[in-house]
């Protein structure tokens, strides 16, 4: 007789959030998030995390945490029958940090690993959640930027950033302004533009399919050393940024969704969190007789859960990753996984 269900323990950790989470599927395709924490390094405003930082404050926390996700999830040791870590992409340091906890913890209890695409990890996880059958997505965060769709048995990119991500445009905007650190960059520009209302020019980088957000940063770095004189405010600032960006990301997305006949947008990854990148892309949605999902910052915000879950579709496909093989990347692509797991 057959099992009727399964458990992945995720470890997430490609950049300053440590993420661990336990799941269970069943065999009558039921998904159950027994645990998911996170502890996230907040570095001093008016700065970024750095790799050797980040990564030492991984190995710090990562026993206690897995511990605490294995107690919170009501489970023992035996009951585990995978551990999943992201192989990438992500931070080379903090990336290599859980990889090898992960090894660690597969050689200590005799367990299986499968190594997960960071994004897949992301998508995957936002599909479960929201329920969205077969969406164009929107995966932005602090490294990646990129409008992805799904066929056959793989993600297609369809456009991507051409240097930085749009999180880490914001993120390194919030550093020009000093502001905090603290839950995150991005979360505190977005209550700041909220009080913005006057829009600057900046530049609108669409090349085709694809953006550039440098040169917006650094325009936008340009207007904040006039600010004194400007006659206006960092949450005008905010704001313009903010409106800018999320301006190409939805043209993009629509682009995508018209291509490939899709009137579904998911949003995943921390940017995805953005109330105001939400509104637009809805808006633009509901234009075109279509919808848009996301999810809270449980889920769109690095996690170890999305990671179990990856790991664990991939899992019961047969897909293991042999511990020679566990090293990590910091440009493992979208698109080279194969989705086994969906028609």
């Amino acid at each position: 007789m057959g099992k009727d269900s399964w458990i992945a323990l995720g470890c997430e950790g490609s950049a300053n959030k440590l993420g661990i989470g336990v799941i269970r599927h069943t065999s009558s395709n039921e998904t159950t998030i027994l645990s998911n924490l996170r502890h996230t390094f907040v570095s001093p405003p008016g700065t970024g995390f750095l790799p050797k930082d980040t990564a030492t404050h991984h190995r710090a926390h990562f026993p206690q945490l897995a511990l605490r996700a294995l107690k919170e999830a009501g489970c023992s040791i035996g009951d585990v029958d995978v551990i999943c870590f992201t192989q990438g992409p992500g931070m080379g340091a903090p990336l290599s940090s859980v990889a090898v906890a992960a090894r660690t913890l597969s050689l200590l209890w005799d367990k299986p690993l499968v190594g997960v695409n960071h994004c897949v990890g992301h998508i995957e996880m936002g599909r479960t959640i929201t329920g969205a059958d077969n969406p164009v997505v929107l995966y932005v965060s602090g490294g990646n930027s990129q409008v992805i769709a799904y066929a056959e048995q793989r993600y297609r990119i369809f456009g991507e950033t051409l240097d930085i991500a749009v999180g880490n445009c914001l993120d390194r905007f919030a550093r020009t302004l000093k502001i905090s650190n603290d839950p995150a960059p991005g979360y505190n520009i977005e209550q700041l533009a909220k009080k913005g209302n006057i829009l600057l020019d900046l530049p609108y980088t669409v090349k085709g399919m694809d953006c550039s957000f440098s040169g917006i940063l650094a325009s936008a770095d340009a207007l904040a050393a006039t600010m004194d004189k400007g006659g206006f405010t960092p949450e005008d600032l905010c704001f313009t940024l903010q409106e800018t960006v999320f301006a190409m990301l939805v043209e993009i997305t629509e682009r995508a969704m018209a291509h490939v006949g899709s009137n579904q947008v998911l949003i995943v990854g921390g940017v995805g969190s953005n109330e105001r990148l939400q509104q637009m892309m809805g808006e633009m949605a509901r234009e075109r007789g279509g919808s848009v999902f996301a999810t809270d910052e449980r889920f769109c915000i690095d996690n170890g859960i999305m990671i179990a879950h990856a790991g664990l579709l991939a899992y019961r496909t047969g897909y293991r990753t042999e511990l020679k093989d566990t090293m990590c990347t910091q440009r493992f692509r979208t698109d080279e996984v194969f989705v086994k797991w969906r028609d």
